[in-house]
């Protein structure tokens, strides 16, 4: 029973790293590669001002903080500078790893007997990892319910036409540079307040915790999508957090199973591919389907 709560408390909070890429995977159609260097970024702020007395709730919002305008840098490679979208975030991604080590002052900090939103006195009398659950919870429905509101208004709605046509959106008078700069920037803030989740859960930041962090991501997004089919808007957000529980539940049937743990990004990448494959293998299925009903027909 532990096991299944505390995946279901990762997933929780793992899935506000999914909906922070969501906004530049899926709806500003932007392939932002800073996500790597921002999670890490997120933790290394949150770890770093809570050791040095920060409260959890202001050390988290310094997460936050850090990571928009780190995307915002990257937003502005790519807008003024006229750098490749791809290579804008590899550059920010790259100096984040050093920018990390110079928060930090070493390669990790420990949060060992540290105050943290997981300890925290309203979550006193709960049992064993269902504080993780409640702080997910708590958490990934603000997120859901501000970007949701936010998507609702003007602004949004020529956040979400920049990324479906940029043409259609300037001739419209949409700035979309500026929609990009923004969409990148929030986007970058969440998935730091992901990694400063996920270092207050784990007790420690590492400035290796950004290594394959994009697939985990990825995969929360790819599963929700193809498990729950064509959806709204607001439902597909809340389908990335329901995509990341159920890929740490398949994480968990893993190592259930005996694989070694230094495999998971192996397997990540392998699932990933699949549940990307789907729509393809079942296209070619239905070909194959009519195919054969005509010929039947036929004969």
């Amino acid at each position: 029973m532990s096991l299944i709560v505390s995946a279901i408390g990762q997933g929780l909070l793992w899935g506000v790293l999914g909906i922070g890429l969501f906004l530049t995977f899926r709806i500003l159609n932007f392939a932002d590669m800073t996500v790597e260097g921002t999670f890490p970024m997120g933790a290394a702020i949150a770890a770093t001002s809570i050791a040095h007395g920060f409260s959890p709730i202001v050390a988290t919002l310094f997460a936050f903080g850090g990571g928009a305008i780190a995307g915002l840098i990257t937003g502005l490679l790519y807008t003024k500078a006229k750098i490749p979208v791809l290579l804008s975030g590899i550059l920010v991604m790259t100096a984040a790893y050093s920018v990390n080590l110079r928060i930090m002052g070493a390669a990790n900090v420990s949060l060992l007997g540290k105050g943290n939103l997981l300890n925290a006195k309203i979550f006193d009398g709960l049992p064993n990892y269902f504080n993780s659950v409640a702080l997910g919870l708590i958490v990934i429905t603000i997120v859901t319910v501000l970007i949701a509101y936010f998507l609702q208004t003007d602004l949004g709605q020529g956040f979400i036409a920049t990324g479906d046509n940029e043409n259609m959106a300037q001739s419209l008078g949409i700035n979309t540079d500026t929609m990009k700069c923004l969409g990148v920037s929030v986007s970058n803030g969440v998935i730091a307040l992901g990694g400063a989740l996920v270092a207050q859960n784990n007790g420690y930041s590492d400035v290796n915790m950004g290594i394959g962090i994009i697939v985990v991501a990825l995969a929360s997004i790819i599963i929700g999508e193809v498990a729950f089919g064509n959806l709204t808007m607001n439902q597909r957000l809340v389908a990335v957090t329901l995509g990341s529980i159920l890929y740490r539940f398949v994480l968990l049937i893993v190592l259930q199973l005996g694989f070694n743990a230094n495999d998971l990004n192996l397997i990540s990448s392998i699932i990933l591919a699949l549940c990307m494959s789907l729509p393809a293998i079942r296209s070619k299925f239905n070909i194959i389907q009519i195919l054969k009903r005509g010929l039947e027909r036929h004969e």
